[in-house]
């Protein structure tokens, strides 16, 4: 049997190129979830889409009477089930076409860094979803919007190697 790959966001803009302006765009707030390994190195919890397979960063819509951050974090808890230290300020931001049972909508998704400080086998989401530790490298590879890709290799930079917390 033939492996097909996944169509890339930008060949599925190609093919429909009106899908980012028939509707208005959606806001979505994402967690970045990171932790350190015993020699320092920064790894990233990615999760798979429960739709695709695809690999992602746990992420969802604003939630009533949540701030930005804390939707990001309660998502990381459902998805992925993770506690930890959310930054209140976005590390950035990433558009992707989210799509939904009457075509495809396009995201904004505010990107929130979240210092895994817990990680629990018994979630929400558990079962629907794989998770996987990876270096930045990895995680920029295995996920497909570009700007989420610049922000996990920019990742290392923007933190303080001698710290457990951001230096932004």
């Amino acid at each position: 049997m033939k492996h097909v790959a996944p169509k890339s966001l930008l060949g599925e803009l190609a093919e429909n190129p009106g899908s980012l302006f028939e509707r208005p765009f959606g806001e979505q707030y994402a967690a970045l979830c990171y932790r350190r390994t015993a020699d320092g190195e920064i790894e990233i919890l990615l999760v798979t889409s429960r739709d695709t397979g695809r690999w992602i960063i746990p992420k969802g819509w604003p939630m009533k009477g949540k701030k930005p951050h804390r939707a990001a974090a309660i998502e990381a808890w459902e998805e992925a089930g993770v506690t930890g230290k959310v930054r209140k300020k976005p590390f950035g931001y990433f558009t992707y076409l989210k799509g939904l049972k009457d075509g495809s909508v396009p995201v904004s998704a505010a990107v929130f860094l979240l210092r895994v400080d817990k990680l629990d086998d018994a979630f929400q989401e558990e079962g629907q979803r794989k998770r996987k530790w990876v270096t930045c490298d990895e995680a920029a590879r295995r996920v497909r919007e570009p700007e989420l890709k610049t922000m996990l290799l920019g990742l290392p930079g923007k933190l303080d190697t001698k710290k457990k917390t951001p230096t932004l």
